[in-house]
């Protein structure tokens, strides 16, 4: 029996997936669908609509479908910034350019009582949110009245209380919209009326179901890291298929200090799981010779990569899939899952290098799930929480955390500075309040002075960063004395640095690796 639901119409928003992540946060199951494709609107299953942001205005009409019948299925629709203008403009309002862009938080002003804003304003009336438009409803739609407005958005928030449409210029998907999940809430329950029929037991559950329906007999290789991601699929995988799955860790010689022991040590023999260690360091470290463009980096890993798992997947019978612990951010920076026309930012190492002709085919069981998600699931399947509270580690390893040209001196040191950091948090005691951390080698050299000798050396960074889902991040606020621990650690124990700086960037602008 399917599963009532909250249909995403992805109109290419970089947050369309935090939607359907807010929805399922709260025990509703949701699906994505593009504007582009169809949709079963015979299914009895439909509770609501929400349509999403993106990045075209509204009279890009040869780029734009939207499908009328939407608004007549007597169904609830929440439309979120353009999905806002769609609403408007379809039903007879007005968008236009708007005089002044609003981007980041604005103060949003409360007109009147609405069911979608209920508890979602402080006592004076007023609530924080997140904009990110330069287009406005400049005229509501008949049989529409206006319930919050900003200094730059007259008609913010616009409802039709009869039909249940609402529109909202804002995003209160992204954690910087105060009280923005008690707006989804109030949506799908008070609105929509949904009832709670989603956790992560039934998300496992479906997980292993498409898993052996997609696989059936086949044997399956997965492209183990130790990370959590591959960890979790791995774990997953084997529940599904048991001894048909056949992991394959390849030591790219990118990998922490010591983490091919630990892989080793965790998957054969705490686990049981089959595994094959392959010991690729020299090759990779050949093929990214003289090579300093980031993407070019990423797509060497990823076709050599590949390429080593085809040569022993000979080796294995009947094996026809490949797994990997691609997620949800994976894709979304770097395709649109959906084929709406979200902005491309960077190849990922799972979903950017593979080749055109790959002979086996994929199986990426959490591409739709963020990390916090993967987590949940993990603590579902029982793996320990050495692994799940890991913090996340890129395909590319250390390849794109030095950036420029990469040789063993440097991938050594940086091993070192990297450890002594990572071991720092734990003696601390701040590791579990930080969603990511590493240390990065910068491709400049600087004078120092050691005792009465100059110095020629390199730069260490260091990044810390807090975050809920991997789509924004702040860094992380250390004490003085951490830093100055660190930092002199680093500086006398390993030859090679002479100087510690910390990256105080968040994201956006930047992104959270640094290539």
């Amino acid at each position: 029996m399917s599963l009532k639901k909250i249909i995403i119409i992805d109109f290419g928003s970089q947050f369309t997936q935090l939607i359907a992540r807010r929805v399922r946060e709260l025990g509703v199951y949701s699906e994505i669908i593009s504007h582009k494709k169809k949709i079963n609107f015979k299914s009895k299953d439909i509770l609501g609509f929400i349509l999403s942001g993106g990045p075209l205005n509204v009279y890009q009409t040869k780029k734009v479908s939207f499908d009328e019948k939407i608004l007549n299925q007597g169904v609830p629709i929440l439309g979120i910034c353009f999905g806002h203008q769609i609403i408007s403009k379809e039903l007879g309002g007005k968008v236009k350019q708007s005089k002044y862009r609003e981007f980041g938080l604005a103060k949003l002003i409360k007109i009147r009582n609405s069911p979608l804003t209920n508890n979602f304003f402080s006592k004076n009336g007023f609530s924080k949110v997140w904009m990110s438009h330069s287009d406005q409803v400049t005229k509501v739609p008949k049989n529409f009245n206006v319930v919050a407005s900003t200094n730059n958005s007259k008609y913010c928030v616009i409802q039709n209380n009869i039909k249940k449409f609402y529109g909202i210029q804002f995003h209160p998907e992204v954690t910087h919209t105060k009280n923005g999940k008690k707006l989804i809430k109030n949506f799908i329950f008070n609105i929509c009326k949904s009832k709670k029929n989603w956790s992560p037991k039934k998300q496992k559950d479906k997980i292993i179901k498409e898993i052996r329906e997609q696989v059936g007999s086949s044997k399956v290789i997965c492209a183990l890291s130790g990370g959590v991601d591959s960890s979790v699929v791995a774990k997953i995988i084997h529940n599904a298929i048991g001894k048909n799955l056949t992991c394959i860790f390849v030591n790219t010689g990118l990998l922490r200090k010591n983490e091919e022991t630990q892989v080793i040590e965790t998957f054969k023999k705490r686990l049981k799981i089959k595994l094959i260690y392959i010991n690729a360091k020299d090759k990779f470290i050949k093929k990214l010779k003289n090579i300093s463009d980031p993407e070019k980096k990423r797509k060497i890993i990823g076709n050599l990569f590949i390429k080593i798992f085809e040569k022993y997947s000979k080796k294995i019978y009947k094996a026809k899939f490949l797994a990997q612990g691609t997620l949800y951010p994976d894709l979304i920076e770097s395709k649109s899952v959906t084929g709406s026309q979200t902005s491309k930012i960077k190849s990922h190492h799972n979903v950017g290098g593979l080749p055109k002709q790959m002979k086996l085919k994929l199986v990426e069981p959490v591409k739709y799930l963020f990390k916090d998600e993967v987590r949940k699931l993990g603590k579902e399947l029982k793996l320990n929480n050495e692994i799940l509270n890991r913090h996340p580690f890129p395909g590319p390893g250390l390849a794109i955390r030095i950036p420029g040209e990469i040789d063993d001196y440097k991938i050594n040191i940086l091993k070192e500075a990297d450890d002594i950091f990572i071991k720092s948090l734990f003696k601390y005691k701040i590791y579990h309040k930080i969603w990511q951390a590493y240390a990065a080698l910068l491709p400049v050299k600087t004078v120092g002075v050691m005792g009465d000798n100059r110095t020629y050396e390199y730069i260490c960074l260091l990044r810390a960063i807090t975050s809920e889902d991997g789509m924004t991040a702040d860094f992380f606020n250390f004490k003085k004395e951490f830093m100055q621990d660190v930092s002199n650690q680093i500086i006398n124990n390993i030859k090679g640095i002479n100087r510690v700086v910390y990256d105080i960037t968040s994201k956006p602008p930047s992104t959270i690796e640094l290539e």
